[in-house]
């Protein structure tokens, strides 16, 4: 009998129905995951996520047990519902593979295997780019990799219906597929209204801002361009959006802030932020004032200048957004 690297040669099978419960069988670092984000979020379980969610570390151990519970929870939430579920995890034990067999038994639902075989040098590589937190010691991914290699031959008598690899599946439009129904949906091509100026927002600081920003149109605040901003209880921020940065006719955002040196400074001023990072930096750190300077630019508080009259025009007339100064 013909031999692959994972054993015997068994018929070809890229069979995986509709509904069903879809195993990733594969070692820590064999792209599993990436396999997994080919179906819909809220069709796959991942184990890291359960565990992140019961002990605030994806990748603490000891907390698989608890993690696993509540995995085995939704699953059987989502199969008595009748819905394809995708469970990423490792599942080179055999036991574990059984526990989700008899699950999918209870609720009539069609096993299928699906074995990810990268190579086991390959998998112990990708180690070393992940978090200290989640990276597997390399005697577990080469005995996880030996696990799948000893699973293959046997997953059809376990139980499964059908045992397909990942290397003879074509999943890749799949993908494209549900991200481009995402863009058209955020670009408003759906017929929704879209993302429209927040798309711009996203680019520079994240989705997880979207929620919390406001444009506030009309405001002369930043000279005539256009103004925002994130507002979350008593913290505020407040942005311009700049169409011809450095003149080369590029978008970006200035942040406007606070006098450092004098509580008292009613002169806005205007810092440039890039990333969310920058974000976090001005509201966590010290800024510079257009009138003032920095906080340890004391020469500039000691000149008697008035802000009225300021010789090098920095000095601006007080703003008010929505009725709060700035």
């Amino acid at each position: 009998m013909k031999r692959t690297a994972l054993g015997p040669m068994q018929p070809l099978d890229t069979t995986i129905p509709d509904p069903a419960l879809i195993v990733l069988i594969g070692a820590a670092g064999s792209g599993k995951s990436t396999w997994a984000s080919t179906w819909s979020p809220t069709q796959v379980l991942e184990l890291d996520a359960f565990r992140a969610m019961v002990s605030d570390c994806a990748g603490d151990q000891s907390a698989t047990p608890e993690a696993a519970a509540l995995l085995h929870a939704a699953l059987e939430a989502r199969l008595a519902r009748k819905l394809t579920t995708v469970i990423d995890a490792t599942n080179t034990e055999a036991h574990v593979r059984a526990g989700l067999l008899d699950v999918a038994r209870s609720y009539g639902m069609p096993a299928v295997a699906f074995l990810v075989s990268t190579p086991a040098d390959v998998c112990v590589a990708r180690q070393a780019s992940r978090s200290p937190a989640r990276a597997v010691p390399e005697d577990v991914v080469r005995r996880q990799h030996a696990e799948a290699v000893a699973a293959f031959p046997q997953l059809r008598d376990e139980g499964f219906a059908h045992v397909v690899l990942a290397d003879h599946m074509h999943r890749l439009e799949l993908l494209l597929r549900r991200a481009g129904d995402t863009r058209r949906a955020e670009l408003g091509w759906d017929g929704g209204d879209g993302l429209g100026s927040l798309l711009t927002v996203r680019r520079f600081f994240g989705s997880e801002v979207l929620p919390l920003w406001r444009w506030r149109d009309g405001s002369q605040l930043a000279g005539g361009d256009r103004v925002g901003e994130i507002r979350l209880g008593p913290d505020r921020l407040v942005f311009a959006l700049r169409t011809n940065v450095d003149g080369a006719g590029d978008l970006g955002f200035d942040l406007l802030v606070a006098c450092p040196v004098d509580d008292d400074c009613e002169a806005p001023a205007w810092e440039p932020v890039y990333s969310v990072n920058d974000l976090l930096d001005a509201h966590t750190s010290d800024t510079v004032c257009s009138v003032h300077g920095g906080p340890d630019d004391v020469d500039q508080e000691a000149d008697g200048h008035d802000q009225d009259d300021d010789p090098e025009g920095r000095a601006l007339e007080v703003q008010y957004v929505d009725g709060v100064r700035v």
